[in-house]
This record gives structure tokens, sequence and C-alpha cells, in this order.
């Protein structure tokens, strides 16, 4: 079998500011962590490209291309309250939605069985006309339009376990029957989208799924969400490739959320999407970064997906489990989705 695919490229150091959760050092202490572990040197290191104008405008406006490009020459800009831009940032934010791009290739061509895209600018808040939320330019999207449009792919599945509701990735899909979105979320949170009722429109009906989680959800509730609403949508769904946009700020150490996954969690998700993408479209999946602000959960978490990924054993992290407490019960949500999409009551 071909090996895990990975991408990384010093260029998304360079998309910086002072005082920013979302810094460089985020990525610095995931690849730390995998070369300290030895894991990086067992994957294929896949080489990112810079994206496109026309890849971009696959997801995103003319306007905003030109008003990140813009703010970018010109140095420091905020785009929103959250979102700031730096001399090297629209140049990061190319080789961030080219580097999706040469993964979902490669992964399509056979090169490597599954990849990792050690990416940033994050992507899954970005819409169509607008960078929001950390995010530029919507890397998951770009993927998998391209997937779509060029590739010749007939049904593609993005799923989303960010803590936040990838709403540029909703946005971008939402009238698209091609395209599956899931996601799973902290609700009511940023951004206010991601309502079990948003479910699509016009010929899209039915591919977009929410999932919006109450705080305190952990392992088990999550994994009931895959289990009872991910899986039969999945193999009802049939897509011929994966995307998942694999956001770790749902982990119980992180700062800017209230779950309570822990690094098991994330690599019990991760092995049933492998075990689904396996059974599905050729164990064709390729993961981003997108989300994690505690930089020890992160780092841990990432590897947990590619032992996932590439078959291991699960590695205990220095944190551990998340705290033991009652979860809340989310067997309501779960009925009313389920009848939403037309899936049989477990």
């Amino acid at each position: 079998m071909p090996p895990v695919g990975y991408v990384y490229d010093p260029l998304y150091l360079e998309h910086a500011t002072s005082g920013h959760p979302e810094s460089p050092a985020r990525l610095q202490a995931v690849i730390s962590h995998l070369e300290e572990s030895g894991l990086l040197g067992r994957l294929s290191r896949i080489e990112p490209r810079d994206a496109t104008t026309a890849d971009l405008e696959l997801v995103h406006s003319r306007d905003l291309i030109e008003r990140v490009r813009v703010a970018a020459e010109r140095g420091y800009a905020w785009l929103d309250p959250d979102t700031y831009v730096a001399p090297r940032s629209y140049e990061a934010a190319l080789r961030a939605a080219g580097g999706l791009l040469a993964a979902t290739d490669a992964v399509l061509d056979g090169e490597v069985a599954s990849a990792f895209c050690l990416v940033r600018p994050p992507g899954h808040h970005a819409t169509p006309t607008q960078a929001m939320g950390f995010c530029l330019f919507n890397n998951v999207a770009i993927a998998a339009a391209h997937a779509l449009e060029r590739r010749g792919l007939e049904r593609v599945a993005i799923l989303d376990f960010d803590v936040h509701h990838g709403n540029g990735t909703q946005d971008a899909f939402y009238s698209e029957p091609r395209l599956l979105f899931v996601s799973t979320h902290q609700y009511p949170f940023y951004p206010g989208s991601g309502s079990w009722s948003e479910t699509g429109q016009d010929q899209g009906e039915g591919t977009t799924v929410n999932l919006p989680l109450p705080p305190g959800c952990g392992r088990e509730e999550y994994l009931r969400c895959y289990r009872e609403v991910v899986e039969p949508l999945l193999r009802r769904f049939r897509p011929q490739l994966l995307l998942v946009s694999a956001g770790f700020d749902a982990h119980f150490a992180d700062p800017l959320a209230q779950m309570l996954l822990d690094t098991r969690g994330y690599y019990e998700i991760a092995a049933l999407l492998k075990a689904l993408a396996d059974e599905l479209c050729q164990g064709r999946i390729v993961c981003t970064l997108e989300g994690g602000y505690d930089h020890t959960a992160l780092a841990w978490s990432v590897r947990a997906c590619i032992d996932a990924l590439m078959g291991n054993e699960f590695a205990q992290d220095p944190l551990g489990a998340a705290p033991v407490v009652p979860g809340p019960d989310i067997d309501a949500l779960l009925a009313t989705v389920r009848r939403a999409h037309g899936l049989a009551e477990s």
C-alpha cells in the first residue's frame, strides 16, 4: 500500500502577527512533535504548490482574492476583528490552498493512500466573498471543487470536526448535490451558524448536515454522532473522496471552547473515518489542519489522527483523558437530525 502523505512548507510560518492565537507556534509545535516521535520520517512528503487565481476562483470571488492580496502588499491589516493579514500572508495562503490541491491529486493518483495537510492559515470560515474567523481562503472547499470540476469525481464528502461551524464550506456548497458536508460543532458559538435546520437548498437540499452540540460534549457524544449519523450518511452518499477539516479545538485543554474531547477521542474519530474511506472510496482521505490552540493538545491530537491513518496503535499523550463528568443529553438532537435527513431510527 502507498504510504500516508503529508504537506508542510516553512512559508506557512510567515503568516504571523503578535499576540494572536492562530500563530506560527501552533504549527511549529506539531512539526516538532512529529519529528521527535519519529513519525514524520515515516510519512511521504507531498510538495505543495501555489494555488492560482483560477484555483481560488473555484470557490472565491475575484474581489475577495484582490482584497487579501492588496492588504498583504500594504503590510499588516485586519480584515475583520479576528482575521489579520501580514506581509507574506497572501503567499502563505496560496501555498496552503495549493497544498490541499497537491495532496488531493496525490491521493486521487494513487501516489499516497491518504494525506494530512499541515497548513496555515486555516480555511473553513472563509466564505466565497469574505475572509473571517482567522481564515483567508477556504482550503478544503477549493480542494473539493477541484476534485469535482477538474478531476471528474461525482461525489465528495467533507467532514468538519472543528469546534466551530464551518460556515464558509457550507456557504460554498449549500446548493451543490455532489458535495456532502457534515459538521459537528459547539452551538451556539462562533460564527453563529450551523443549526440542524440548515440542510441545503435547491438541488443541494439534504446534503448539508449539521450536528450542533451543546458545551460539555466529550468522546462518548462525538462518537455517537459519527456512528449514528455520519456512518449511515456516508454509506448512503457513497463519496469517492473524503476530505476532513481537522480542527482540534474541541479538546478539553483548548482555551477557546468548552468541549471535552481528548486525544483518544480524535484517534477514534479518525480511525472510524479511515475505516469508512477504506470501505467506500478506496481509502481516499485527505485531512487538513483547521483550529486547535493548546499547543500540546494540538500536537498530540494531530499525531493521533496520523497514527489512525497509518494503522498504528494509539499513543498516550501527557494530557491524558478528559475529566470524567456527565455529558449532556444529545438523544433529542440525534433523533431530530436523523429525521431531518431520512435516516432510520437507531
